[in-house]
């Protein structure tokens, strides 16, 4: 989860909401990345997104089965998504999202049962320090268009 929050540090010295993730297969990083959104102007360049794009080009096949994500933020419905469709073991996430997270926050896609994969997760993982990232880049956010506004 160390890595996944220095991904997350380069996502905020990217202004980029900091969210970050390392994919792990047989004890080795697989692939690593941050958000990259307002960089790439792709509403679907998150950091999960890219490192299973990352991940499948380093295993030569779109079935992650014996890989696990760490990743900072618990996932979107998309990335979600995409785990799923990954076949993806493990996810393990720092902070929840309960108004929009899809491994147990505001749903759960991770073990939707008519889906054709669930996906073991494992929450609060270094959470004091997922969170605090957050919430400091968004207060500087707020902060910024306070101050503008003026």
């Amino acid at each position: 989860m160390q890595d996944a929050i220095r991904q997350a540090v380069k996502a905020y010295e990217a202004d980029e909401v900091p969210v970050g993730a390392v994919i792990v297969r047989n004890d080795r990083v697989i692939a690593r990345a941050w958000n990259q959104v307002e960089m790439l102007n792709d509403a679907t360049a998150h950091a999960e997104m890219l490192a299973l794009t990352a991940a499948e080009a380093a295993v030569g096949d779109w079935r992650l089965n014996d890989c696990t994500l760490y990743v900072t933020k618990e996932p979107c419905p998309m990335c979600a998504g995409a785990i799923v469709h990954c076949r993806l073991a493990r996810v393990v996430f720092g902070v929840s999202d309960p108004k929009g997270g899809a491994a147990g926050g505001a749903m759960n896609l991770l073990q939707f049962p008519t889906l054709n994969h669930a996906t073991e997760i494992t929450s609060g993982v270094m959470e004091v320090d997922c969170r605090s990232l957050l919430q400091r880049f968004f207060q500087e956010k707020r902060k910024s268009s306070n101050d503008a506004g003026q």
